[in-house]
């Protein structure tokens, strides 16, 4: 892979602690993602299943995790199927995993081929009461195709009718919100090569380029740093289009006089940033355009105070909604007898504030997690206060990356300009 080995040892606290959820007489099964196909023989580029990469590190396709802590050899206790390669492979797709290759990566010492798992599975299941089986449970998830997941679900209950069935995802979500050390600098170094990327954007941005050059500099830049790409699609907003939340058109002119709105992060090691950014194309904010960013800004400053231990979702939203009636007053968006008389279950600043303020982040973009679990040290958020005027054309929204610790916030794009004056200064210096 292009980016630097994580080391097993992260992999083997991580099945440690899954294990300590599982039952008495119980294994549990997770399956590496489907390769996708596109048309006639196109496949898309490989994305690994992230809970199985979380559990072992391997990232590769046709690959089965499979734990049972209460095998009666130790050796099955924890095991890992990869795919064989031959000749032909190398010849068509390159290197995969050997044995010794997956176990340095993964620290699981039992490794199958993949051909093999049936076999295996049968002997494991007359040991087994119970099965824990692994699905996409995210909230926001939309799943129109069948996963491999979903198919070996049906398939193992045809064959093994009569034991008891567990969801992995639950105790996943649970261990998967609080990041280790390591993971952490994963996510740093994925901020540090969106940093690079923001600062060589200051340099392009000026009226007349096209929304999908300042994508392919921010393309650039991510490649050339060991990062597979952007961790999601990259909004590169002019004008008007930044009161489209989720624009990856990337098609039209960046015009003088537009604020520019860029949502992208890079991925490092499968771990994503998530940064957001609004620039003057012509390299300097009208009086209303800085009215509008410093307004959004002091959301931010205000909201990200409240990403410490002991905080809710729920509470946190309905705190920045407050202070987002504020801003929007000051603004002469809302008036302020309308708020005081507002439905509290429809409030006004949702015509030009209509998205949550934070969310999980990690492995996903909008990464795994219980939204009514109190804060804990070692979660990541975003926070990310936008505000949108359609009737002006007019977006702006500004996000960083947030690790919670014991002792506050801590802002891991802190070294990214964000202020409107130093915004301002890059672009002319």
């Amino acid at each position: 892979m292009k980016y630097e080995a994580l080391g097993k040892d992260l992999f083997i606290h991580n099945r440690k602690k899954f294990t300590e959820y599982m039952k008495p007489q119980s294994l549990a099964v997770f399956h590496s993602n489907d390769v996708m196909p596109t048309n006639a023989d196109g496949t898309m580029p490989f994305r690994q299943n992230n809970d199985l990469l979380w559990l072992s590190g391997i990232d590769q396709e046709e690959s089965v995790v499979i734990l049972f802590p209460d095998a009666r050899e130790p050796r099955l206790q924890e095991i890992l199927f990869i795919r064989e390669t031959n000749d032909h492979i190398l010849t068509w797709e390159g290197y995969k995993l050997t044995k010794e290759q997956a176990r340095e990566v993964s620290g699981i010492e039992t490794i199958y081929w993949t051909h093999e798992f049936d076999s295996i599975l049968n002997s494991l299941m007359a040991y087994a009461e119970n099965v824990y089986l692994n699905s996409n449970e995210h909230l926001r998830a939309v799943i129109e195709v069948e996963t491999r997941d979903a198919r070996f679900i049906k398939k193992i209950k045809e064959r093994f009718p009569l034991h008891n069935y567990c969801r992995s995802t639950p105790h996943l979500h649970y261990l998967r919100s609080i990041k280790q050390p390591r993971e952490i600098e994963m996510m740093r170094m994925a901020c540090n090569i969106t940093e690079k990327a923001f600062r060589r954007l200051l340099k392009f941005v000026k009226p007349g380029v096209m929304e999908y050059e300042i994508e392919a500099e921010i393309a650039h830049e991510f490649l050339r740093n060991r990062s597979r790409g952007p961790a999601y699609g990259s909004i590169i907003a002019s004008g008007a289009n930044a009161c489209i939340l989720h624009y990856v058109d990337n098609f039209r002119e960046c015009k003088d006089g537009d604020v520019l709105l860029m949502d992208f992060g890079a991925e490092y090691a499968n771990y994503a940033a998530d940064l957001t950014r609004s620039i003057p194309v012509n390299g300097t904010f009208t009086k209303r355009q800085a009215n509008v960013y410093n307004a959004v800004l002091h959301v931010m400053n205000t909201a990200k105070q409240m990403l410490v231990p002991g905080n809710t979702l729920d509470q946190y939203h309905k705190f920045v909604g407050k202070v987002m009636e504020n801003e929007l007053i000051k603004l002469d968006l809302l008036n302020e007898n309308d708020v005081h008389n507002q439905n509290p279950d429809a409030p006004l600043y949702k015509k030009y504030f209509p998205h949550g303020t934070s969310h999980f982040l990690g492995l996903d973009v909008h990464d795994v997690g219980d939204k009514y679990r109190p804060f804990e040290a070692g979660m990541v958020f975003t926070c990310e206060p936008g505000i949108y005027i359609r009737e002006e054309g007019l977006g702006i929204r500004l996000e960083n990356d947030f690790l919670i610790t014991a002792g506050g916030p801590e802002d891991l794009m802190a070294n990214i300009p964000l202020e409107l004056e130093d915004i301002e200064r890059e672009m002319k210096s």
